[in-house]
């Protein structure tokens, strides 16, 4: 996912001289071609992300559209306030690329998860959020990415995750999608927890469950109407993260629920828990410790739906 990003940095670039790209502390892989191309436009940075906030800023300010690339832990925790102030308070077109999103850098610890991501961005005004399920869904976000206005953060997972989306569903920033469609549960998600609520949908479907699996990418701007639309039709409704149940994907759902009057319908959020994930693995080993597969997603629906 990160490569298809990065790669459709360098094609914008070649589309249109405002685009910059700003790395910090991150190597030159897939993106030795737009830094021979274009070796003006391709600055890399030491480790003072919030130095490089405000320069991208700058940047902005001056025209050019910014695509900065780091961890995403250290563009949403280390310099908040940058963010804050400098990019959204402007209403700035910086493109902030955070790889490694959720548990991707496991096996570095704590320090590295970025568990809290979407609900640090999530409460900054002006700013837009978007979480693709693969690599194919991360060109079409990319190709959209030159013209929206204002500050954009986009969460970049792994890389080498199964490929669910298609052209065929469409995609446009702030609108969900529906990746599956069923009447007894609405499994909603974002994010690479899209290919686990398609396999708890499987999973349903052997005991004559039907589920809708709504794949939330753009947690910000949200799209009530498609969740509420969807939660009409259904018995149940389950959300899934690769994110803390505080301020997530979870929340925003049940935001949505209670402030339209629907909040009699049975409801569960999995996600982590508010703890430090302090486990060392691989990714896939500390989503299943908390229950972030696509069994125990199909078990939670089955337990409401009972």
């Amino acid at each position: 996912m990160r490569k298809a990003c990065l790669l459709a940095v360098h094609e914008l670039a070649k589309r249109d001289p405002r685009v910059v790209f700003v790395g910090s502390d991150i190597t030159k892989q897939n993106l030795e071609k737009f830094a021979a191309e274009f070796p003006d436009r391709y600055l890399m940075e030491g480790i003072y992300e919030q130095h490089i906030i405000g320069m991208c800023a700058g940047l902005a300010m001056s025209g050019k559209i910014p695509y900065l690339n780091t961890i995403a832990t250290f563009i949403t925790r280390r310099c908040y306030e940058q963010v804050l102030i400098d990019l959204c308070l402007h209403e700035l077109p910086v493109r902030l690329l955070g790889s490694g999103g959720g548990t991707v850098y496991a096996p570095l610890g704590p320090t590295h998860l970025a568990n809290e991501d979407l609900a640090i961005m999530r409460a900054i005004p002006n700013m837009t959020i978007v979480a693709p399920c693969d690599a194919d869904e991360m060109k079409r976000l990319m190709a959209q990415s030159l013209d929206w206005h204002g500050p954009l953060y986009i969460r970049i997972a792994k890389g080498g995750d199964k490929v669910v989306s298609s052209d065929a569903r469409g995609f446009k920033i702030g609108d969900a999608i529906p990746m599956h469609e069923g009447k007894d549960v609405l499994l909603v998600s974002t994010g690479i927890t899209t290919q686990v609520a398609l396999d708890a949908a499987d999973l349903l479907a052997k005991d004559w469950l039907t589920a809708t699996v709504l794949h939330v990418h753009t947690l910000k701007p949200f799209d009530a109407a498609r969740v509420l639309h969807y939660a009409a039709q259904a018995k149940a409704v389950l959300t899934i993260e690769e994110h803390t149940l505080v301020g997530g994907l979870g929340s925003a759902v049940a935001e949505t629920l209670m402030d339209a009057g629907k909040g009699g319908v049975p409801f569960a959020r999995l996600g982590f828990p508010d703890v430090f994930t302090e486990e060392l693995g691989s990714q896939a080993e500390i989503m299943g410790k908390y229950g972030l597969t696509s069994a125990n997603l199909a078990a939670k629906a089955r337990q409401l739906l009972s």
